[in-house]
């Protein structure tokens, strides 16, 4: 019997509405919806049927200070269901909340400040140390105008570009995958910003060794 595969949703809804459980799986992974392709790409690779996914809406993201509480509330709608609950989201702007309110509800957490120092390696991505870099995913280059140039207002006032981007010298490009198509995307992203580029391979990095002890 083949295993059951839960399909993605398209980016829109990963961005606005999350990914609903599939209410099969001993362990539930609550994730960043912006996470969800590569999760949902290591549970097929690796058999891990046994590993649920729910995610929240991507873009908390631009809103750090509402990740805690939204994680609070799914671990208590899911807590009883599951044997193990697991946050697959690093820091990611929340000051130190997010990892304070894991340890009291008793849940686990990725580390790393982001989901950008994760894919690259934590230890890697410390010693880089490049304040003057703004990052793109795979799921960034192709949410650009969702995550950045909308929220920004740069759609409506493009000369406002300088005063957000003067002090970055170069856009990096995290890529999970090798698609010819999506780093055009990000190239053109860092055109739009007027950055230098950099393309830089990662594959999931410290995600996947993340969820391969969760899996365990």
């Amino acid at each position: 019997m083949c295993p059951m595969t839960t399909p993605t949703p398209d980016d829109a809804a990963l961005t606005r509405a999350g990914l609903a459980p599939s209410g099969r799986g001993r362990v539930l992974l609550i994730a960043c919806g912006a996470l969800a392709r590569e999760i949902l790409d290591l549970k097929r690779l690796n058999g891990w049927d046994h590993l649920d996914l729910t995610c929240l809406p991507a873009i908390l993201h631009n809103h750090p200070e509402r990740i805690t509480d939204a994680v609070r509330t799914v671990v208590a709608r899911h807590r009883e269901a599951y044997d193990r609950l697991c946050i697959v989201y690093a820091d990611c702007g929340t000051g130190g909340a997010l990892q304070a309110a894991c340890a009291d509800l008793g849940v686990e957490m990725i580390a790393g400040p982001h989901c950008y120092a994760f894919f690259d390696g934590l230890a890697r991505f410390e010693a880089r140390d490049e304040v003057t870099a703004f990052y793109l995913t795979d799921f960034l280059a192709r949410q650009f105008d969702a995550f950045v140039w909308g929220p920004l207002g740069l759609d409506r006032h493009p000369e406002l570009r300088d005063l957000y981007f003067g002090n970055y010298e170069r856009l990096v490009y995290l890529a999970q995958t090798d698609d010819p198509a999506l780093t055009e995307k990000a190239r053109a992203s860092a055109d739009r910003l007027g950055l230098a580029f950099e393309r830089r391979f990662t594959g999931y990095g410290d995600l996947a060794r993340a969820i391969e002890a969760w899996a365990l």
